[in-house]
């Protein structure tokens, strides 16, 4: 009976061994901060100071990317940023299952700049009079994939400033860092509480205003054209919409023209439109080439 019951103990002890190695240590986030996780997002803000940061977690035992690693390390002793080997499942349950590639690095988030922020500071060679200047407005967009995706676009493809509305918006989040490679961290975002009044300075300035739309008879009182017939000569602002209902009616009426990408097939009913983001691609560079062919 003895044996019987040491062996049951025994046996009791290595399930509850088991049990806690497989539980993630529970580690206590510093108060406002947030995971970042991914090479190239982790990478980026910890090179960029535009953050407070505070720890930088690696997996252990990496493997392949043990220079990729290494680099990490000595990134973070540059900036004084504590490092933690730790476990794949401990990084898991820090960025809740997202795509770590075996980094997270704990930071304060990034926010939203005002317009007021940088309006007058950065303006100084961008308005020099030949100066081709392109914005894009992003009026409730939600998806943290699609903004960051859009980011992405923006940045790689010459846009010179993103503003946001901030009704309805997705913040900048460690997903829209990640779905944006990192551009985020690299690229400041703005934001308006007044798009419409945005919109209407703009336009006083002397800058184009342009719509986006996928459908084009949706759209009333304001003309549409195809974005390979658009050409920038002037200062102009791309307005894109929500994913699922577009630009709202009030913001199509301060465009003054409104751009469609024309479909190279006869499109079956349901599948007529684009992701936001890849439409957003191709707008961005039909206009973009414009600037690289012609110069300033």
């Amino acid at each position: 009976a003895n044996r019987e019951s040491w062996s049951w103990r025994e046996d009791d002890f290595s399930k509850a061994r088991k049990s806690l190695e497989r539980k993630p240590l529970s580690i206590e986030r510093t108060k406002g901060s947030e995971i970042l996780f991914g090479i190239t997002p982790c990478s980026l803000a910890l090179s960029q100071s535009r953050r407070d940061l505070f720890r930088l977690f690696l997996k252990e035992n990496s493997g392949s990317r043990r220079l990729v690693m290494s680099e990490f390390v000595l990134q973070a002793m540059a900036r004084g940023v504590p490092v933690h080997h730790v476990k794949r499942r401990e990084l898991d349950a820090l960025c809740r299952g997202q795509v770590h590639q075996g980094v997270c690095l704990e930071a304060t988030p990034l926010r939203f700049k005002s317009l007021e922020e940088a309006e007058k500071p950065d303006l100084g060679d961008e308005e020099s009079p030949n100066r081709q200047l392109i914005w894009l407005v992003l009026e409730q967009i939600q998806d943290p994939m699609n903004l960051g995706a859009l980011l992405r676009s923006a940045y790689f493809l010459g846009v010179d400033r993103v503003v946001t509305s901030q009704r309805n918006s997705c913040p900048l989040t460690p997903t829209v860092s990640k779905a944006s490679s990192g551009a985020m961290e690299v690229f400041d975002v703005y934001s308006t509480d007044d798009l419409r009044g945005f919109l209407k300075a703009k336009t006083a300035e002397g800058w184009e205003v342009v719509g986006t739309v996928s459908q084009p008879e949706d759209v009333e009182n304001v003309p549409v054209i195809s974005c390979l017939e658009f050409k920038w000569n002037k200062p102009v602002i791309i307005v894109i919409g929500s994913e699922g209902d577009g630009l709202s009616l009030e913001t199509q009426l301060l465009c003054h023209r409104m751009l469609a990408i024309p479909p190279g097939r006869a499109l079956h009913p349901g599948i007529e439109s684009l992701n936001v983001s890849v439409a957003t691609g191709i707008l961005l560079h039909s206009i973009c080439s414009q600037k690289l062919k012609h110069g300033d």
